[in-house]
């Protein structure tokens, strides 16, 4: 019997040109996740996988369904529902990677946020397999521009994720709609009552694969967080990165607008950095990938929804700057580094009032997550000194220094003044804004010592104490209502959608006849709300605007999308 760990690519039957493919990827080894999945769908079985992200499930359903399909057909064979565009977007990239030896493949992303005369001239090509967000997907069904008849296979990816965005109702109205004769593989991390019904409607005797998320299967990442005390988030942020020996790292913030305003403060610390939200347009957001995956950038600064299905193999720092609201939000932010076996590092910062949501995390993580102190001057300043030290020494095993000798006796101002002194006037000169000697931390940077079960025990038997709190809420109308056949997850998914947004971050949603409201985080860009303006639900355009500050928010046990008509 072959021993697990020994299996190879070429051991689970995949044809040649996908081989060749691996092979070119690198690919060595298949993942647990793949070993299992890749026969069950080979043979044509439907599987229902329980994994967390960056178990590489991507290629475990791609790998099978690729070999499997019918490159003369020029029809689409494989669908594959993603949450969020740029999932899509990465799910077709790694597909066309996978199937680049296989001249004859044609794949398509459908997604909200791009031109439609763009995407139906991609149809009009006969694509074999299609990858979408399910309200564009429904909008070309309805169109009846996308012609699923001849599907074979079918793949709904981060089914808990969509289940959240409110577009399981529209993943079960794209089942409705094609052939009864198909292959399904179903992927969650987890297994909520809704995404169990679809297993139950739509699949045939699934194979139940489930990865267990532990330290044990997570890549090589340490792990660590910082209380936040003494000093405010940006200052720590930037000392952070200048203590971390990282090629390129992503920022998480809980919203879009927080996306603008530290990368604001990156820019003006020096740092190579952008956002990634929704006011980009789509190729300006491949634009940014593409700069952070070839070096031209260093730091990403996004919203979950964003971020979701990033994987740049650059990134080896995480830097949690706003904690998640649940655990695992944490898993997936944290696995967009140490990818395929390489090393990473995960930095979370903790305010007063979200210890809770810490001690969850590592209930899940089952294992402590070590609390790090700030970089203190002292360290930054060595930091810096060994750095231009190292400077120095490359520019003295230069060519050229012949040329600069002959200026510095000119720049002699006085015949009195020594070389050292001169070349001490130079050295402050060229540490320009980032001096190499910096002053004393004043009491109360160092690490913040608390005792957790006082907070605790003050905090017991109040469920006031449980709330997720997101800040200021504003209250806003869009043009849209149940006479229109709206429903609230139509909204939640438009909006989190459009906006980058995570549905957890939308507040109060009330419908009425022909308009409705919608709670949303204060600040929202104006540049972003003449967006959702133009967005069109059930192909009504919002047109959105601020009615004034929300008050349910002080209320509020959680933010929850409640129907009050």
């Amino acid at each position: 019997m072959t021993n697990e760990n020994e299996i190879s690519f070429d051991d689970l039957g995949l044809s040649k040109p996908i081989i060749s493919a691996l092979n070119d990827l690198g690919y060595e080894k298949p993942s647990p996740i793949q070993q299992q999945c890749i026969p069950y769908l080979l043979g044509g079985a439907d599987v229902l996988g329980m994994a967390q992200t960056g178990s590489g499930k991507t290629a475990a359903f791609s790998l099978p369904l690729l070999h499997n399909i019918d490159m003369k057909l020029k029809a689409p064979q494989i669908l594959v529902l993603a949450p969020t565009r740029e999932l899509a977007v990465q799910v077709a990239e790694a597909m066309g990677e996978f199937s680049k030896h296989m001249s004859l493949v044609n794949i398509v992303a459908l997604y909200g946020g791009q031109r439609y005369n763009y995407q139906l001239r991609s149809l009009r090509q006969g694509p074999q397999i299609v990858v979408g967000t399910p309200g564009r997907l429904l909008d070309h069904l309805k169109r009846g521009t996308l012609n699923l008849s001849h599907l074979c296979g079918l793949v709904i990816d981060e089914a808990d994720e969509m289940l959240r965005m409110g577009f399981i109702e529209d993943v079960e109205n794209i089942i409705s709609q094609i052939p009864t004769e198909y292959q399904t593989a179903l992927f969650s991390a987890t297994m909520p009552e809704a995404i169990r019904r679809i297993t139950h409607r739509f699949m045939k005797s699934p194979k139940e694969i489930r990865i267990k998320s532990s330290i044990r299967t997570r890549p090589d990442i340490t792990q660590s967080y910082w209380f936040v005390y003494g000093m405010c988030k940006n200052e720590a942020l930037v000392r952070f990165l200048e203590a971390e020996n990282f090629d390129a790292a992503i920022i998480f913030v809980r919203t879009k607008n927080a996306t603008l305003e530290v990368a604001e403060v990156l820019e003006r610390s020096g740092y190579n950095s952008s956002a990634l939200n929704g006011d980009m347009n789509q190729d300006l957001r491949e634009q940014t990938l593409e700069r952070l995956k070839d070096g031209r950038l260093d730091i990403l600064i996004a919203t979950d929804v964003a971020a979701r299905g990033l994987d740049v193999e650059r990134i080896n720092l995480v830097v949690n700057y706003d904690i998640p609201m649940d655990a695992e939000s944490y898993v997936h932010r944290i696995g967009r580094t140490g990818r395929a076996g390489r090393s990473g590092r995960a930095i979370l910062f903790v305010d007063n009032r979200e210890r809770r949501l810490l001690r969850n995390i590592e209930r899940t993580m089952k294992q402590p997550i070590a609390e790090v102190e700030l970089p203190s001057s002292a360290f930054l300043s060595a930091a810096r000194q060994a750095k231009f030290a190292e400077n120095i020494q490359k520019q003295l095993e230069s060519r050229d220094l012949d040329k600069y000798r002959e200026l510095l006796t000119k720049l002699v101002v006085d015949d009195k003044l020594d070389m050292e002194t001169l070349a001490s006037a130079l050295l402050k000169i060229a540490q320009s804004d980032r001096p190499l000697i910096l002053p004393p931390d004043t009491t109360g940077y160092s690490k913040h010592k608390f005792n957790l079960r006082d907070e605790f025990s003050r905090s017991n038997g109040s469920s006031r104490h449980e709330r997720r709190y997101v800040g200021d809420m504003e209250l806003y109308r869009i043009e849209v209502g149940h006479a229109d056949g709206v429903e609230v997850r139509h909204i939640v998914g438009a909006i989190a959608n459009e906006a980058d947004i995570s549905s957890r971050y939308i507040g109060n949603i009330k419908l009425f006849a022909s308009h409705s409201t919608i709670e949303l985080p204060k600040g929202m860009p104006n540049e972003l709300l003449n967006h959702l303006t133009r967005t069109r639900i059930l192909n009504k355009p919002m047109q959105i605007h601020l009615l004034g500050e929300a008050q349910s928010f002080k209320r509020r046990g959680n933010v929850g999308h409640r129907n009050s008509r």
